[in-house]
């Protein structure tokens, strides 16, 4: 009875390791490649599987695990990033620098990724520098350090096209670093300060030269004004004189008027008046300190009739 006992026991240890083996439970974005016998026999999906337990194995694969290789059966299917080392690389003008890149790359076909190739991180590790050590012989130091979007686009296109054997597809890759030697690097600062001190007096030269423009500009607009305002004061004074003048002319004609009209017959009017401006003129000259010498005009008859005939214009009122 005790044997019995011991050898259900048994049995049902063993199917419960039997229906534990045979289940496999496949998380999202992740498959195993299921061999019987050390063929293949199927790529499990997502979800509960069951295999024959001791029969079917799950194939193994080099997968890197923080920097490390590593052995394991589950393949991820998700998108993985590769932190490649520094390594050196020469340009076409023949200067030494390290760059580190990033790759970003996803198993599409399990099956390819397993048996087409035998460590797959190292084969894109290794196919990745190579790759990159021939773009960048191809393009001079300065290129290289503009050109990472162009190095980038190159290296995705070449990696992408050799790894589709393997089930891979690249879907980027980024520079992260381009480190020129220290030697290139001091030559570099040198450079660009001489470009920023070049800038730098352009500028000011510029500045200088834009603002004596405008100074002239000024300055011209300003003699300009001043020309206008000259020519506006003169022609103003010059109508002013003239009003004045026509003034003094129509006063002078009608006090010639009432003049001929007072002396009649008695003197020239015309005689009158240039009597009455000689002695206003002998009144100033008898007025001044340093005029000593009378000049009496050549018709001095004249003049002296003239004055007569203003007295008796003056006796005859």
């Amino acid at each position: 009875m005790d044997g019995m006992l011991y050898f259900l026991l048994v049995v049902v240890a063993c199917a419960l390791i039997v229906v534990y083996k045979s289940i496999v439970i496949i998380p999202q974005s992740e498959t195993k490649i299921i061999e019987r016998l050390g063929k293949y026999r199927s790529t499990l999906e997502p979800g509960i599987q069951f295999i024959v337990p001791f029969i079917d194995k799950a194939k193994s694969i080099v997968v890197s695990h923080y920097g490390r290789y590593a052995y394991s059966t589950t393949i991820d299917l998700r998108e993985q990033v590769y932190d490649f080392p520094k390594q050196n690389v020469i340009t076409k003008d023949n200067v030494q620098t390290e760059i580190n890149a990033l790759l970003y790359f996803q198993i599409v076909d399990p099956f390819k990724a397993v048996y087409e190739i035998n460590n797959l991180p190292n084969a894109i590790e290794k196919l990745t520098q190579t790759t990159l050590r021939n773009i960048i012989g191809e393009l001079e130091l300065d290129e290289t350090l503009t050109s990472r979007d162009t190095i980038n686009t190159k290296l995705r296109a070449v990696l992408d096209d050799a790894t589709n054997k393997w089930g891979v597809k690249v879907n980027r890759v980024e520079l992260q670093d381009i480190t020129p030697p220290e030697s290139v690097l001091t030559a570099m600062e040198k450079q660009m300060q001489a470009e920023r001190n070049k800038r730098a007096t352009i500028l000011t030269s510029e500045g200088k030269k834009a603002s004596e423009i405008l100074q002239s500009e000024g300055e011209k607009t300003a003699i300009i004004n001043r020309a206008e305002a000259d020519k506006q004061q003169q022609i103003l004074r010059a109508e002013g004189e003239a009003e004045a003048r026509i003034r003094k002319a129509e006063a002078e004609a009608i006090a010639i008027q009432k003049i001929t009209e007072a002396v009649g017959n008695v003197t020239n009017p015309a005689n009158y008046l240039l009597a009455q401006k000689y002695i206003q003129m002998l009144q100033q000259i008898a007025e001044g300190d340093k005029t000593k010498t009378v000049y009496l005009p050549f018709e001095a008859t004249n003049l002296m009739g003239s004055i007569g005939g203003i007295k008796d214009l003056f006796k005859s009122e």
